[in-house]
């Protein structure tokens, strides 16, 4: 018996991997805005939910979680660490009591000027072009919408 395996059957590589691609340059990325978010008192999920807050105002948790693509039950601890931190505050809706608002403090929204700095200084520490960024987020996101359409076919 050998040690080769025929072509067609070898196991596949780590580096060949698209996932692992995806993983680790998400890990980088994530980790070139952590110095930037600090300056903030934010982590990136919580940058996140003020992104879509200053964006939109005002939204409910449900809609909050599906623009972040998250689950509830991530989003509930995020909101609290939020509004533990005086930047959200969270109530429920006079006509459904069923359902919860989010939206900035005063204090979130005055975070928004200095935070309109981070996407540029990013640039600035990664050496990406404008030009870069908008090609990948393109087809970053067109990957997003095949991934998830192959999922639910595999449900």
């Amino acid at each position: 018996m050998t040690n080769e395996e025929p072509v067609g059957e070898r196991a596949p590589l780590l580096d060949e991997q698209l996932c692992f691609a995806l993983y680790a340059a998400q890990r980088a990325v994530t980790a070139a805005y952590r110095p930037l978010l600090d300056e903030l008192g934010l982590t990136y999920p919580q940058y996140l939910v003020l992104l879509v807050l200053w964006e939109h105002g005002e939204t409910t948790v449900k809609e909050l979680a599906a623009a972040l693509r998250l689950d509830y039950g991530t989003m509930s601890p995020l909101l609290k660490r939020l509004e533990g931190a005086g930047l959200v505050r969270r109530e429920r809706s006079a006509r459904d009591e069923r359902t919860v608002l989010v939206a900035c403090t005063v204090r979130g929204e005055e975070l928004k000027g200095r935070a309109a700095r981070v996407p540029g200084a990013l640039l600035t520490a990664t050496g990406l072009e404008e030009a870069e960024v908008a090609r990948l987020r393109e087809e970053l996101w067109g990957l997003a919408e095949r991934a998830h359409t192959a999922a639910d076919r595999g449900r």
